[in-house]
């Protein structure tokens, strides 16, 4: 039984991926700051049988080490950097530093961290796959609108990160790649966001199965089209 670890469930993107893998029958491995307060996460634990909620905030360096040795030896197939974070959502005049650290902490930051604590675990297991959840909104060559500073440049970053782990972790046969997820309904894409969760998710579950190591550092979307860095 293959195994995934995904990050951020509690709601939106995190939760439709436990509740898609799970029915696929892979052994289902999530994180969210709060177990306690998730419960439709919890509703997938409690009916599927095959997922294990950890409770994690991605942000805490200490933590994702601790979480990394407590799954040692455990081999993952499919690594999936969801947790995300989203502040102002409009342009110059609207954001402050703080608010700007804590999203690069969060989409920048946390996913390198994160990576660095779980390189080993993915490059035990027979897939060797690592997807950190990017967005159109971080290509700089399709970047037409403007706005959304913070979320722009944290995602920019996050495809930086994915394409040098793809360099860096070559050798041991991983794949790394960004996804765009496509515009979705959720609670930070919005009720006017083109597509459900649950035909994102399912695209994306279809473009990481068949993913091979000369797909390594690329931008794809949850079609499988390639976007611009």
């Amino acid at each position: 039984m293959p195994t995934v670890l995904i990050t951020g469930v509690n709601r939106g993107l995190g939760l439709e991926f436990i509740t898609q893998y799970a029915a696929a029958g892979w052994s289902v491995i999530g994180t969210c700051r709060d177990p306690s307060s998730a419960s439709e996460a919890q509703a997938v634990v409690a009916s599927a049988g095959n997922v294990t909620l950890y409770q994690l905030d991605v942000s805490e360096p200490e933590a994702v080490k601790a979480l990394a040795e407590t799954l040692k030896g455990t081999s993952i197939d499919v690594l999936i950097l969801n947790a995300g974070l989203m502040a102002e959502r409009t342009g110059l005049g609207t954001f402050n530093a703080e608010d700007f650290l804590q999203v690069l902490n969060v989409n920048v930051v946390a996913p390198a961290i994160f990576i660095q604590a779980f390189a080993d675990h993915v490059a035990a297991s027979e897939r060797k796959i690592i997807v950190g959840m990017g967005s159109t909104l971080g290509s700089i060559a399709g970047n037409t609108s403007g706005g959304m500073y913070s979320y722009r440049s944290s995602k920019a970053g996050l495809h930086a990160i994915m394409r040098t782990a793809s360099v860096d972790l070559r050798d041991k046969g991983v794949t790394a790649i960004a996804m765009h997820p496509g515009w979705v309904v959720t609670d930070m894409g919005g009720d006017g966001a083109d597509i459900r969760t649950s035909e994102s998710i399912s695209g994306m579950m279809s473009v990481i199965d068949g993913l091979s190591i000369s797909d390594s550092g690329r931008l794809l979307t949850y079609a499988g089209e390639e976007l611009p860095w």
